[in-house]
């Protein structure tokens, strides 16, 4: 806790704030006597600003602008408008809207660094404020509303009757007091206008949570407000949030506090409902009393920071509700509580956005390059995988060259997650988004089984049911199947008799030249088309032809990634197709060829290596560690075919000369 006792010796060293009249700033004497040699000090004027008529996070803005000229301290009581104050109302709602983030205001935003949400100073404590005079007006009439039950408390509360030096004692301690929960708090403290001589501000209090925290939401079928967070009846709805919507403590300094009296506060929780905020304000009262006649705020608000969910019993789980129970009795329980609808969205929105804020602040490891950068240099993505700019840009530069979009997702492995069209525009730019947008659509055409495109003019048209299809540019009709001009009750021309037919029209004197050149052309094709078709087989989805080298013949099509089996040649999803014995997944062929291929010294070497690793020596030559095989210190390498001694670990050229009276001893145990 701050200590007041070292503000106090400094008191006479530091000018007091000067007093206004009709919203314009007047001389105040700097002492505490009523000499005639008292100095004094003049400060600015502020232009005039109607408080009244803005939010409260306005209000804030508007006191943060007049900070920047002159001296910060005598600019933090904003001067307003006498003749918009108005009497306080007494309520005895003990359920109003508190000022804090609504589901509503919740939107979807990009997951990249420079689209990332940018929290005004406002945003990052009490929500977005809102932007038409309609909900500004509304923001407004909540603060009046908290601010007239303070007045209502502040009426019913019986105050003792104060000499001067005791009433400018107190006044001192509560400017202190004010001064050092804005050091400590500072954006998220913040001072409204006097009312009647009385300070007033709020704080929002961020709670604390250890690391992840479960919320439970009791639905009740029959929408029956009034279960209980206890029933066991109907469904729950769970999730896990690490940040949860603040507290927001209003408070009302009295002239005698904190000699004689506590301030008068409310509490304002969005998310807790009313009987259990009250309980919260019992224990304000509570602390309080243990030490009265002293400074409490900083004690108020370090308790609802640290301790006020283990006082609820919600240290590993929150229970939203009971809702429907009204008539709590503590007029200073201010609960926002009213459905699970409205709970749910309001808390993981604000979970969200402040994880988000919290991202862009911290240093983050890319897992591609293994580079820390700052959040803001990374891309998050919605499946919540996050990669630095330089790698995404270069991915998605890579894939749209070579013309693999299909592969441009979320670059962690077995993910697959999306890329969102946005931010693919910002990292190719405009030129490579519309050769994205291009390549996107023609793989998409090209695995559609009923597209087929023009022969004249390639522009992709619909396939009928009798395999015919007409342009819708050129209005060419024609055969999908053979892609010649349509032919109704007449086969189509294999491969081989076309080429036939081109071949013998080759050496006909009546075609022209430029004809000649097309059916040569042609004719090329297909033997091109001939030839590929022996070593290769198409995709069954977009029609590419692909050879298999080797290997099993479950394949992969590169130009739209379907899996196919290359014996049958139908698509699949993967290994169930070999299951059931239709297709064998490893060709004999190739069996037979590995087989063969396999050194059967290699086969036993590398057994006999796993099965008495503890004996053995590497090779001198190649260094692959070859077995000792019982007593016998004679090793062979069966990778380069070099002889070697396991006890001196030298190349054995002859056996007879190497082993014997002089040399080592060829059988030995160990």
């Amino acid at each position: 806790m701050y200590s007041s006792t070292a503000r106090r010796a400094k008191r006479g060293s530091r000018p007091r704030r000067g007093s206004r009249v009709d919203g314009n700033w007047r001389i105040r004497p700097l002492g505490g006597g009523d000499g005639d040699d008292r100095r004094s000090q003049l400060e600015s004027p502020e232009p005039e600003i109607d408080r009244e008529s803005l939010p409260s996070t306005s209000r804030r803005e508007a006191r943060s602008r007049s900070r920047g000229s002159g001296n910060p301290r005598s600019s933090r009581w904003a001067p307003r408008d006498r003749s918009s104050d108005r009497s306080a109302e007494s309520s005895d709602v003990d359920r109003s809207e508190p000022e804090l983030p609504s589901s509503s205001n919740c939107e979807e935003r990009p997951v990249s660094g420079d689209d990332a949400v940018t929290l005004s100073s406002d945003e990052k404590v009490g929500g977005d404020v809102a932007a038409n005079g309609r909900e500004a007006r509304e923001v407004s009439g909540g603060v009046d509303n908290v601010v007239a039950k303070l007045e209502e408390l502040r009426l019913g509360m019986e105050e003792p009757e104060l000499e001067e030096e005791q009433l400018n004692s107190n006044d001192q301690l509560q400017e202190d007091e004010l001064l050092a929960m804005e050091s400590i708090y500072g954006d998220n403290v913040f001072i409204l206008d006097r009312r009647r001589g009385s300070r007033v501000f709020k704080i929002f209090i961020a709670v604390e949570v250890a690391s992840e925290i479960r919320v439970i939401a009791r639905l009740n079928p029959s929408n029956d407000l009034t279960i209980t967070s206890g029933n066991s009846d109907g469904f729950s709805y769970s999730f896990e949030v690490q940040h949860l919507p603040p507290i927001v403590l209003t408070c009302l300094l009295p002239k005698s506090y904190p000699s004689h009296v506590p301030p008068c506060f409310t509490i304002s929780v969005q998310w807790l409902a009313p009987i259990k905020i009250s309980s919260l304000c019992s224990m304000l009262d509570s602390i309080w009393q243990e030490q009265p006649g002293q400074e409490v705020v900083y004690r108020w608000v370090e308790w609802l920071q640290s301790s006020s969910l283990s006082y609820l019993g919600f240290d590993e789980k929150i229970d939203l509700g009971p809702y429907g129970v009204r008539g709590t009795g503590d007029k200073r329980a201010i609960s926002g509580s009213l459905s699970p609808d409205v709970d749910i969205p309001t808390i993981r929105c604000y979970n969200d956005d402040k994880g988000h804020e919290y991202f862009l602040k911290n240093l983050h490891e890319c897992c591609i390059c293994f580079s820390e950068y700052a959040g803001t240099e990374f891309i998050k993505l919605p499946c919540q995988h996050f990669f630095c700019w330089k790698c995404m840009k270069t991915c998605s530069d890579l894939h749209v060259k070579e013309g693999t979009v299909y592969k441009l997702h979320c670059l962690a492995s077995k993910c697959g997650g999306m890329v969102p069209p946005s931010l693919l525009k910002r990292l190719l730019g405009d030129e490579d988004y519309e050769r994205w947008e291009s390549l996107v659509l023609q793989k998409s055409l090209e695995s559609m089984t009923d597209i087929a495109y023009c022969p004249r003019c390639e522009t992709p048209c619909i396939e009928d049911d009798d395999q015919h299809a007409q342009c819708s540019k050129c209005f060419f009709s024609f055969c999908t199947l053979c892609r010649e001009r349509r032919h109704v009750g007449v086969e189509c021309l294999t491969p081989e008799i076309k080429l036939r037919i081109l071949q013998e029209r080759q050496s006909s004197s009546q075609l022209k030249d430029e004809q000649r050149r097309v059916e040569r052309e042609l004719i090329n094709e297909l033997l091109n088309v001939k030839e590929i078709n022996k070593i290769a087989k198409q995709c069954p989805s977009c029609k590419m032809a692909i050879s298999r080298t080797e290997g099993c013949n479950k394949m992969v099509c590169e130009n739209c990634g379907q899996y196919f089996c290359y014996s049958c040649n139908k698509a699949i999803d993967g290994y169930g197709h070999f299951r059931d014995g239709t297709c064998e997944l490893f060709p004999e062929q190739e069996v037979r060829q590995w087989e063969e291929r396999m050194n059967v010294r290699q086969l036993v070497g590398q057994v006999q290596a796993e099965l008495v690793a503890n004996h053995g020596q590497a090779c001198p030559s190649c260094r692959q560690f070859n077995a000792k095989i019982g007593n016998n210190n004679h090793i062979f390498c069966w990778a380069c075919q070099t002889h070697y001694c396991y006890l001196c670990k030298k190349i054995v050229r002859r056996s007879s000369e190497h082993y014997g009276p002089k040399g080592c001893k060829q059988h030995t145990t160990g």
